[in-house]
């Protein structure tokens, strides 16, 4: 398992025939080395240490990128990572102004929507400006599209928003539910890492031959399928559903949504209502009696599948619309 394999390349071939910005393709096996890899590399190409990121966004779990606008999101992070990972509010393009006024970035990277703070969108302009910040300063925009990748569309958020970073973190979708991850970006970027270049990168189990075959066929079925078109058709059903039932506050795109218990708008993570927990948690228990199974959090999306039926759509709306008769939404 330790050398390459036939499928790799061939999966590779299909995420940079449709991920714009991919020129290159490493293969790794989660996520969290994908943001991993990415950091290292950003840091190596530019020659600076410190990455600006966005409170409610999630990059896995190593060290460099675990925190939140509090700081450390747990004990055991190095003092000295503390002074190299600045953390913004999503969608303040001002804030990332005065930050990149005051401090030599290696990157910005960012869920193009996020994802782990229920689901929430750009707003109109804010990837624009960070890929013109990164420009102005020499700094590497990253998106990380382990979520959105293959999701919103063929070619991801940059595609859907026609924003291209000079990296991108893939996961989940491009190994069809196997243990998987890739970062990709510019040619010139990439050739930084070995053999071509002196950026460490390295896994036994990166590239593994059955994640690589699960991937294309994952792959071969979204491009020769109209599976992101009947997702974000059933997401568009239950988001209406939603705002017909309780009046609260639903944010959708594409096959992702969450409800908020709040009729204010969520555009950050500092905007996410604090009823939110407590409401939640009734909520899903009503719908579980129901027979609906959803992500026990409210910061967790809402993903919609091909395997999703219309009668599941049906037996969900109708959980939904008796579970609002039922609780508080106060």
């Amino acid at each position: 398992f330790g050398i390459p394999c036939e499928a790799e390349n061939e999966l590779a071939e299909k995420i940079v025939n449709n991920v714009s910005s991919a020129d290159m393709v490493r293969f790794v096996n989660s996520g969290t080395e994908a943001t991993m890899n990415s950091i290292r590399l950003a840091r190596a190409y530019t020659g600076r240490e410190k990455v600006l990121m966005f409170d409610g966004c999630y990059h896995g779990s190593h060290d460099h990128l675990l925190f939140d606008k509090e700081g450390p999101k747990t004990p055991g992070i190095p003092e000295c990572l503390k002074d190299s990972t600045i953390v913004a509010p999503f969608n303040d393009i001002e804030a990332v102004k005065e930050i990149d006024s005051q401090e030599k970035l290696a990157a910005i990277i960012v869920e193009p929507v996020m994802g782990n703070c229920g689901c929430i969108p750009p707003e109109k302009g804010f990837l624009e400006h960070l890929r013109e910040v990164c420009n102005q300063n020499g700094s590497l925009l990253i998106f990380d599209e382990v979520i959105t990748g293959f999701r919103l569309s063929l070619g991801g958020a940059q595609e859907y928003y026609g924003v291209d970073p000079d990296l991108t973190t893939l996961g989940k979708i491009i190994g069809g539910g196997l243990p998987i991850g890739a970062f990709s970006g510019r040619k010139e970027i990439m050739q930084n890492v070995e053999p071509e270049g002196d950026v460490y990168h390295a896994g036994t189990f990166s590239g593994h031959p059955l994640a690589m075959v699960s991937g294309v066929a994952t792959l071969d079925r979204l491009e020769k399928n109209n599976v992101i078109e009947e997702t974000t058709g059933h997401a568009k059903e239950i988001a209406e559903t939603f705002r017909w039932a309780s009046g609260l506050t639903v944010n959708q795109v594409g096959p992702m949504l969450q409800i908020f218990f709040t009729s204010k708008n969520v555009s950050n993570a500092e905007e996410f209502p604090t009823t939110n927990e407590e409401r939640f948690r009734e909520f899903w228990e009503e719908l579980l009696k129901r027979g609906v199974f959803i992500a026990p959090a409210g910061t967790e999306s809402w993903f919609f599948s091909y395997a999703h039926t219309a009668e599941d759509l049906e037996r969900t709306k109708t959980a939904i619309r008796e579970t609002f008769e039922e609780i508080d939404i106060c």
